[in-house]
């Protein structure tokens, strides 16, 4: 087994020449191994997993569609689907193992309790996509109690935090797209944004914050507008 170092070493290589799947091979193996990490490699775990399952999730949205279009004529289209499918569980199900090691820590710092359960909420949104029926209701409840629970942890956050702004955003989107209250999400992106504007001591990271704060911004004005445009 490679030790701690190598292991990020090897994560940041495979990172710089985007192999995804070995940069999430190398840091599920140093979670494994010592279930502690740094800022640093917080993000190299998120980053490699993210990648994994995003093109997967790109992938299964397509296949989907192509489905819908002709649902007597794509059985290659359901074949891949379904498999995609399988392999966006799979990965979530690491993902959220990983993360509950993780959460175990007793010296856990309030951000690094933000950002595991932020996690944890992401990967049970994502396997509500590809969930059905009763599943489906389940994975979303365990989303939503991640989520609280990394807000509750976020309170001590500045407003401009990174991780408590893409909490803000990631919160959002799942009241939008899954839970379908657009009224909530309209409301959740935009105090998290009019807070980090009102913030008069940024965060030193606020180059970060700001890329999240246009997202916010730019989903408000989507969700706003097609609220608008129904009435």
């Amino acid at each position: 087994m490679a030790g701690n170092v190598d292991l990020i070493g090897r994560a940041k290589v495979a990172q710089k020449v985007e192999l995804y799947d070995y940069m999430a091979e190398c840091m599920k193996e140093r979670v494994e191994t010592t279930p502690v990490l740094s800022a640093e490699e917080r993000d190299l775990l998120s980053e490699a997993y993210k990648n994994e399952v995003g093109s997967r999730r790109s992938a299964w949205r397509i296949l989907t569609n192509v489905e819908h279009r002709a649902p007597d004529d794509n059985r290659e289209a359901t074949w891949l689907r379904e498999r995609v499918e399988t392999e966006i569980k799979e990965l979530c199900g690491d993902v959220l193992t990983l993360v509950d090691k993780l959460l175990g820590s007793e010296t856990l710092e309030d951000e690094a309790q933000v950002f595991y359960y932020k996690m944890n909420g992401d990967y049970y949104r994502y396997l509500v996509e590809v969930s059905y029926g009763e599943d489906r209701d389940n994975k979303a409840k365990k989303a939503k109690k991640a989520y609280e629970q990394a807000w509750a942890a976020a309170k001590p956050l500045r407003a401009t935090n990174p991780v408590k702004l893409e909490l803000a955003l990631n919160v959002s989107v799942f009241h939008y797209e899954i839970l379908n209250q657009v009224d909530s999400a309209c409301t959740m992106a935009r105090e998290a944004f009019d807070a980090a504007l009102a913030d008069e001591s940024p965060d030193c990271n606020y180059g970060v914050s700001q890329a999240i704060m246009i997202q916010l911004r730019g989903n408000l004005t989507l969700w706003q507008s097609e609220t608008n445009a129904e009435d």
